[in-house]
């Protein structure tokens, strides 16, 4: 995935500003692809030259003034031509996995507190995204793009809940 790719699908979600997009990617994209305030801004302005979005017009334009952004048909085109495109699962590039690999070989020496410390990290996580379950998702979403929105959210809680359980048997492993 990319970034402007996620640009496009979070303003034919809602037309935002640069600012609104940057709030949406810290509440939501942003869990699962995330991005500086600083990328956010330098892929707009991309896509505005290539043509794939436009600023808004404004009543009166004033220095310092939001632009607000929307989709243009440019843009909803690649984005679909993007979505048909296929694309292999990527292997797992977690630090953590390498640096356990490596205790393997040198010692443990202070694993296991850094797989508790990340044991906490996952369980806010996994709690966070079920409090956005609870909160944004009925039973049985309606409509297509609400069924989506959320598989993606429990795509989310999935891996944490893996996670969760791994780190348990690691450490569990380490004490033993």
């Amino acid at each position: 995935m990319s970034l402007p790719h996620a640009i496009l699908t979070a303003l034919l979600e809602k037309p935002s500003s640069g600012l609104e997009l940057t709030r949406r990617f810290d509440r939501s994209i942003g869990y699962f692809w995330s991005s500086t305030h600083q990328q956010i801004y330098r892929e707009l302005a991309k896509l505005e030259q290539a043509g794939r979005i436009r600023a808004l017009p404004t009543a009166a334009p004033a220095r310092g003034q939001k632009k607000e952004y929307e989709v243009l048909p440019a843009g909803r085109e690649e984005l679909a031509a993007w979505v048909a495109l296929p694309e292999d699962p990527r292997p797992v590039r977690d630090p953590l996995l390498l640096r356990m690999r490596a205790a393997a070989v040198v010692g443990v020496n202070g694993m296991g507190a850094e797989l508790r410390r990340h044991l906490a990290l996952h369980e806010r996580q996994l709690a966070e995204y079920r409090e956005i379950e609870e909160r944004d998702f009925t039973p049985e979403p309606e409509g297509d793009a609400g069924r989506l929105r959320h598989l993606v959210l429990r795509g989310g809680i999935d891996l944490e809940t893996f996670w969760i359980g791994w780190l348990t048997r690691a450490i569990g492993n380490l004490d033993d």
